[in-house]
C-alpha cells in the first residue's frame, strides 16, 4: 500500500483504541529486565530449567516484526540493548490486552510480561501473560526489509536510522566507549578535566575561520571557539600542568567526508614535556585504545589493513615532499621553484604567500592522502605554526608534529610558543596576512600576551580530532556517519 492508505489504517486503529478507553501514551510500566540481559543469564538454559523459573520477566521497546496466526503471533520487541522474541496468544492473555494486541503495528512502543520458554526451533522466548501499548506510532517505520538506506534520509531523520539500522548504534555505542577509554586514559595519568568558553570576544587557537554571534545584553559581537588552546594555556600558567578538555569547536569551512563544522577534539597540555615525549604518549593512548576495542593492534579500515604497533613512523615535511611528492631540493628551497611545482600538482597558491605556506600547501595536495599507516610528520614551517616554539637547530621551523593515519590528519601537536616577545611578532605577522587577505589568519591577543609575560612553563601541547577517530575505529568513510545529527542544508518542504 501507499504511504497514505497505511497512514490512514493506522489512524482508523488509533480512534477505535481511543473508543475502546485506551491509553495511547501512558506512563506507568517500568520493564524490570532488558532483552540483553534476559539472553546473557538464560541464553544457554534448556526448557526444562526454564520451566522451572518461577520469575516473571518484563520488557518494553519497539514492535519490529509481527508474524500472526490468527488466535497467536510471535512478535520481536527491541530494547537498547537488542532484540527478543516474544509469543502473544488469545488463550493467555486477557481479552482486553489481546484486543489491544490486534490493534498495534510495527514501530508501537509496548511493554510485555510472562514467562521464558523455548520454541520448537530452539529460540529462547518470553510469553505475554500481559500486554500493553506504551506509545502508538503513527508513521510506519521504513520498509522492514530493506531499512533505511537512502543517505540524505539517514542524517536528517537520524531516529530512523537508529530504529532500523542496528550497525548504527552499534557506531555510536562504540563512540561512547572511545571517548570514556580517552577520558580513563587522561584521568591515569593524573590530569585535570575542565571546561573553557565556548563563545569568546576573539577567535584563537587555530588558524580557522569562526563563526561570528551577538550578544544582546552586552552589545559585543562574540565568536564561538575554532580551538580552547588559549584558555587552556592561560590554566597552565596559572599552575594547572596538566589539563584536557573533550570539547566542541565550530570553524565556518567547507562540508566534507571529513569535515562538519561543528565538531569534537580531545586537547590536553602537558608542562615540561616537549613534542616528542606527546608522539609517545599519543601511541600509548591510540594503543590503549585499540587493544581495549579490537583485543589486538591491527585492524582494517576502508580495505587497508592499519597496523598500531609502535614506534609509528616519523618523517619531517621536507622529506615527505622530497620523498612522496617528488620534489627536488631546489623545489623545496627556492620560492620560486616551489610556486612553479605548487601550480603544475594543482595548488591554488598567491606569489605574496608564504613560502612555508606554498609548501604545506603541496603537502596537503599530493603528501597527504598517501600516508595510510600511523606517521608522524614533523618540522613545520613557522608560517603555518603561529603558536608553536621555534626549533633551536632551525628558527624557520617549530617543534611540531601532525599524526596521519589513512590518509587524514588525526592529531596535531607542539612544544608551545612561551616566550612572549616571540608569540607578539607572529601575531603581528599573522594580522598583516589578514591585511592581505587571509580571513583564517590568527587575530592579535594582548591579553593571552599578557598572560605568557607572568610566565608560562615549558609546555607541549595536542589536539585530538575524536570524529576522525571515531571514523578510524568503527571502519567508517564519513564524519556524518558518526556524528548523530551532522550539519545538512534545510531541505525546503
Amino acid at each position: 500500500m501507499e504511504d497514505n492508505d497505511l497512514l490512514k489504517v493506522r489512524l482508523e486503529k488509533i480512534a477505535a483504541l481511543k473508543a475502546a478507553g485506551v491509553d495511547l501514551y501512558p506512563n506507568d510500566a517500568k520493564p524490570q529486565n532488558t532483552t540483553a540481559e534476559i539472553m546473557d543469564n538464560f541464553g544457554t538454559n534448556d526448557n526444562d530449567s526454564l520451566t522451572g523459573l518461577t520469575e516473571q520477566f518484563s520488557l518494553a521497546g519497539r514492535l519490529m516484526a509481527i508474524r500472526s496466526f490468527g488466535k497467536a503471533a510471535f512478535v520481536k520487541i527491541q530494547d537498547r540493548k537488542g532484540q527478543m522474541q516474544c509469543y502473544v496468544a488469545k488463550n493467555i492473555l486477557s481479552e482486553q490486552d489481546f484486543s489491544i494486541f490486534k490493534k498495534l503495528d510495527i514501530g508501537d512502543i509496548i511493554y510485555v510480561s510472562g514467562k521464558l520458554f523455548r520454541t520448537k526451533t530452539n529460540e529462547l522466548t518470553l510469553e505475554a501473560q500481559t500486554l500493553r501499548l506504551m506509545a502508538k506510532s503513527i508513521h510506519p517505520l521504513p520498509e522492514k526489509w530493506h531499512g533505511l538506506t537512502d543517505i540524505e534520509t539517514r542524517y536528517r531523520q537520524r531516529h530512523l536510522d537508529l530504529i532500523s539500522n542496528p550497525a548504527v548504534r552499534e557506531i555510536f555505542h562504540r563512540r561512547s566507549l572511545i571517548i570514556k577509554l580517552m577520558r580513563q586514559f587522561m584521568d591515569e595519568h593524573d590530569f585535570l578535566e575542565v571546561e573553557t568558553p565556548m563563545m569568546q570576544p576573539r577567535a584563537g587557537g587555530a588558524v580557522a575561520r569562526p563563526f561570528k554571534t551577538h550578544h544582546n545584553a552586552l552589545d559585543q559581537d562574540f565568536y564561538l571557539r575554532i580551538a580552547p588552546e588559549l584558555y587552556l594555556k592561560r590554566l597552565v600558567t596559572g599552575g594547572l600542568e596538566r589539563v584536557y578538555e573533550i570539547n566542541r569547536n565550530f570553524r565556518n569551512e567547507g562540508i566534507s567526508t571529513f569535515h562538519n563544522p561543528e565538531f569534537t577534539m580531545m586537547e590536553f597540555y602537558i608542562s615540561y614535556a616537549t613534542y616528542e615525549d606527546l608522539m609517545s604518549f599519543t601511541e600509548e593512548l591510540f594503543v590503549f585504545i585499540a587493544q581495549s576495542i579490537f583485543n589486538g593492534l591491527s585492524f582494517t579500515y576502508q580495505g587497508s589493513e592499519i597496523d598500531l604497533t609502535p614506534p609509528w613512523r616519523r618523517l619531517s615535511v621536507k622529506d615527505a615532499l622530497l620523498q612522496i611528492a617528488g620534489m627536488e631540493p631546489a623545489d623545496v628551497s627556492d620560492p620560486a621553484k616551489t610556486i612553479a611545482f605548487a601550480r603544475r600538482v594543482g595548488c591554488d597558491v598567491k606569489e605574496t604567500d608564504p613560502h612555508g605556506k606554498i609548501l604545506m600547501a603541496i603537502f596537503d595536495e599530493v603528501v597527504e592522502k598517501k600516508l595510510i599507516q600511523p606517521t608522524f610528520v614533523t618540522q613545520y614551517p613557522v608560517a603555518v605554526s603561529p603558536l608553536s616554539r621555534r626549533s633551536n637547530t632551525d628558527p624557520e621551523l617549530v617543534d611540531r608534529f601532525e599524526l596521519y593515519i589513512s590518509g587524514r590528519e588525526i592529531a596535531n601537536a607542539f612544544s608551545e610558543l612561551n616566550d612572549p616577545a616571540d608569540q607578539r611578532e607572529r601575531f603581528i605577522q599573522q594580522l598583516r596576512e589578514r591585511e592581505a587577505g587571509d580571513d583564517e589568519a590568527h587575530e592579535m591577543d594582548e591579553d593571552y600576551v599578557r598572560a605568557l609575560e607572568y610566565g608560562m612553563p615549558p609546555t607541549a601541547g595536542e589536539g585530538i580530532g575524536i570524529d576522525r577517530l571515531i571514523m578510524l575505529f568503527t571502519d567508517s568513510a564519513s564524519i556524518r556517519d558518526v556524528i548523530l545529527f551532522p550539519l545538512l542544508r534545510t531541505r525546503q518542504e
